[in-house]
Order: structure tokens, then C-alpha cells, then sequence
């Protein structure tokens, strides 16, 4: 039984880019893979957890983890889930919000060197206005990126050409690891399909067809309503025991196990 068998039995897999094409990578060899996030927050919390539990999975199973801090990302938001547009943080904030995000990766998957942290700012910073449009822009069909959930769920409210090109600069992070850090795999919530489908998109253009990128995405956790879990007031579940108490926690914890049976 592989990694993915085993996710899979687990209910753990929603979708996948090319399961057979997946299942055969990783019977060949250690596979990279990633997952990033934003830090938009000084602290992750319960709906961030998920996707790091699948990628600590597939580090137990002797593949490559890659976590990628959103320094340049959190700077812009991530419409997805949002209703309306996330207000800026300043960079001060950001940079305080990676050092204690970091510092929680390294609790959760060891500092034994057999993962790696990075942070999109240190390529995304370097990138002029004119390369994001000649070299990635000019590659991105609008139709195509309108007909993304993440983008069409917020088209009658509105959005903002920042969060607009969100999914670019994700894509633009796929590539780079792609080709700097020997990342195939891109791992996220379901509400993340469509942001990794045009990372590897990308990639197949200026790699090639046969490039091999492949996306894997995971079930949201979601509260009771139906809407995921995040930061709003009253709702958030952290990871910090300062902000959750380990004994709320457990009490969530028990609380969902409970509604499962």
C-alpha cells in the first residue's frame, strides 16, 4: 500500500490532477511536495492544519516536504473564502506573523533537516512589474481565470485586480519550486483547485507537456454551518496554546469527534 492508497482509505483525498500518473511517481522515487501558507495571521489554526497533516504523512513516508511561507503572498491575500477584500497588513506585521508561523512548522515536523522552509517573498520581491506581465502575465488567459471558483465566487461583490492575480503569483511558486527545489507535487484545501491547476498549468507551458506537476487536494474542515474555519471573532480554533487553550482544544477536538458518530 502507497502513501496515496493509504490517504485515500483514509477518505483524505478529494481530488487529484493525474492519479495514475501521481500513484507511479511516488512508487519511483522521494517525491517533493509543498504546501504553502499566508501569514495573515500570527498563529495557524485548526483549518490550516489538515493539508500540514497530509504533508507530515508524506514525510513519515520518506518523501520531501517543502512548506513555503507566503511572505509575498500574505502582503496581497488570497481571495478565496473571503466575501470581500482582505485589508493589507503592513509588511512590519507580515514579517512578525513568518517568524512565529515558522517557528510552529518547526514544532510539527522536526528540525531533523528532512524538510524545508521557504518564503515566496525572496523571489516574488525581485520580480518588476514588467517581468510579472511579459514573462507570466502574457501567459494567462482572463477567461480561463474568471472561470476559477476561487475568482468567479467573488465576480457579484467584486474584486480587486491585487487579489485578481492571486492565482498568479501562486502559479509563479509552483514553478519556482518546480525548478529550484525539485517540487513536483502541490498539496491544498479544496477551495485551492483551482490555484494549483494553473501552477501546473504554467509549468507545462514553459517546461513543457510532459513536464511531470501534479496537484492533490484535500476535504475542507468545516464547521457547522457549512463555511470553513478562520479567523472570525468567536470562531477560530488556534494552534497557539496562548490563543487556544490546550484544554479548548481538546474540547473541540472531542466536540467533533462526538458529532462524527
Amino acid at each position: 500500500m502507497t502513501i496515496l492508497d493509504e490517504l485515500k482509505w483514509r477518505g483524505a483525498i478529494n481530488q487529484q490532477t493525474d492519479e495514475a500518473g501521481l500513484s507511479d511517481l511516488v512508487k519511483e522515487k522521494a517525491v517533493g511536495l509543498y504546501v504553502g501558507i499566508d501569514p495573515t495571521g500570527d498563529s495557524m489554526h485548526i483549518g490550516h492544519l489538515i493539508p500540514f497533516m497530509i504533508l507530515k504523512r508524506f514525510q513519515l513516508a520518506g518523501h520531501k516536504p517543502v512548506i513555503v511561507i507566503g511572505g509575498g503572498t500574505g502582503s496581497i491575500g488570497d481571495p478565496s473564502g473571503k466575501k470581500s477584500e482582505r485589508v493589507l497588513q503592513t509588511m512590519d506585521q507580515v514579517h512578525h506573523n513568518e517568524d512565529a508561523i515558522t517557528a510552529q512548522m518547526e514544532h510539527l515536523f522536526g528540525q531533523d533537516g528532512s524538510f524545508k522552509i521557504v518564503n515566496n517573498y525572496e523571489w516574488l520581491s525581485k520580480m518588476s512589474l514588467l517581468d510579472f506581465l511579459r514573462d507570466y502575465g502574457k501567459l494567462f488567459n482572463v477567461n480561463n481565470m474568471l472561470a476559477k471558483e476561487v475568482v468567479a465566487s467573488r465576480l457579484e461583490v467584486g474584486i480587486s485586480f491585487t487579489e485578481f492575480t492571486y492565482q498568479i503569483l501562486q502559479s509563479v511558486d509552483f514553478l519556482h519550486l518546480y525548478q529550484h527545489e525539485d517540487v513536483q507535487v502541490q498539496i491544498g484545501g479544496a477551495d485551492q483547485w483551482g490555484n494549483i491547476t494553473a501552477g501546473i498549468d504554467l509549468i507545462h507551458k514553459i517546461e513543457g507537456s510532459e513536464a511531470k506537476a501534479y496537484g492533490l487536494t484535500i476535504p475542507l474542515m468545516l464547521k457547522a454551518d457549512g463555511t470553513k474555519f478562520g479567523k472570525t471573532a468567536g470562531g477560530a480554533v488556534w494552534l497557539d496554546p496562548e490563543k487556544t487553550s490546550p484544554y479548548e482544544f481538546y474540547q473541540f477536538g472531542l466536540t467533533k469527534m462526538i458529532a462524527m458518530l
